[in-house]
C-alpha cells in the first residue's frame, strides 16, 4: 500500500524502490532544467522593462549577467542536473534510497517561497497571509534543507547502531563532501532569508510605532502644478503682501 510504499523509501537504507529513480526521471530533469530557463527569462523581461539597452533581444550578453547576478542557484541546479542526478540514476547500484527520499524532502519549502513572490507581486507584502507564509517558509526551509542532513546521519547511525558523531567515519569521503556541499549554500540562503524576515520585521514594527505628524501642509504644496495656464505670482499670496 501507500505507506508501506513511503515508509520504504524513508526508512530503508539499502533497499530499493522504483519511486527514487522515476522520479528523478520524469521530474527532478525536467524541472531542473525548466527552472533554469525560467529563472534566465524572469531575469531578462525584468531588465529589459526597465529599458535596458542590453535587452532589446536576447545575446550572449543576457546570459552572461544573468550567469553572474544568479551564479549560485545557475551553479545550484547545473551542479544536480550533471553531478547528483546522474549518481542517483547509475552510479549508487540501487543503494540509498533513504538518502534520495530525504533529499526529495527539501523542496518541500519551494511552494512557500513561490507563493511569498505571488504575493508581493499582487502588493499583499503586508497582509497577514505573507507574514504566515514567510514564517512557514523560514520553518519548511530549516527542517527540510538543514535540520534534514544532521537527521538522515542519526538514522543511519540508528540503522548500523553507530553513535551519530560517528557516522561520518563510516562513510565514504564522497559522500561526506557530496552532503557538505549540498549542505553549504543551504545554510547560506537560510542566512539571507532570516536577514530579509529581520529587515521585514523591523519595518513593520518602525510604521505602527511611528507618531503621525499633526503639522498642516504648507500652503504651497496645495498650489496647482505651475505652468502658462496656472501661473500664479507669489507677490499676490497673503504671505508676501507688504505690511503697512
Amino acid at each position: 500500500d501507500t505507506f508501506h510504499c513511503v515508509h520504504r523509501v524513508l526508512c530503508c537504507c539499502v533497499s530499493h524502490h522504483w519511486l527514487a529513480k522515476y522520479f528523478v526521471i520524469w521530474y527532478g530533469v525536467p524541472y531542473m532544467a525548466y527552472d533554469i530557463y525560467a529563472m534566465y527569462l524572469s531575469h531578462y523581461y525584468r531588465f529589459r522593462v526597465k529599458g535596458h539597452e542590453d535587452y532589446k533581444g536576447h545575446s550572449w550578453r543576457t546570459v552572461n549577467s544573468f550567469v553572474r547576478r544568479e551564479f549560485l542557484l545557475v551553479l545550484h541546479h547545473i551542479a544536480l542536473l550533471t553531478v547528483l542526478l546522474p549518481i542517483t540514476l547509475f552510479f549508487r547500484k540501487d543503494q540509498g534510497d533513504f538518502f534520495i527520499g530525504c533529499l526529495f524532502l527539501t523542496e518541500v519549502s519551494t511552494p512557500f517561497v513561490s507563493l511569498g513572490k505571488i504575493l508581493i507581486q499582487l502588493g499583499l507584502q503586508s497582509s497577514w497571509v505573507h507574514k504566515v507564509n514567510g514564517g512557514m517558509v523560514l520553518l519548511t526551509f530549516f527542517m527540510c534543507r538543514i535540520a534534514l542532513f544532521p537527521y538522515m546521519y542519526w538514522v543511519y547511525g540508528a540503522h548500523y547502531g553507530l553513535p551519530v558523531y560517528l557516522v561520518p567515519f563510516h562513510l565514504p569521503l564522497s559522500a561526506n563532501l557530496g552532503n557538505l556541499c549540498i549542505l553549504a549554500p543551504q545554510v547560506y540562503w537560510f542566512v539571507l532569508l532570516c536577514r530579509k524576515g529581520y529587515r521585514l520585521y523591523k519595518r513593520s514594527r518602525t510604521a505602527t510605532t511611528a507618531p503621525r505628524s499633526t503639522i498642516p501642509a504648507p500652503p504651497l504644496l496645495l498650489l496647482p502644478p505651475f505652468n502658462s495656464s496656472t501661473a500664479i505670482s507669489t507677490a499676490s499670496l497673503p504671505w508676501r503682501r507688504d505690511r503697512s
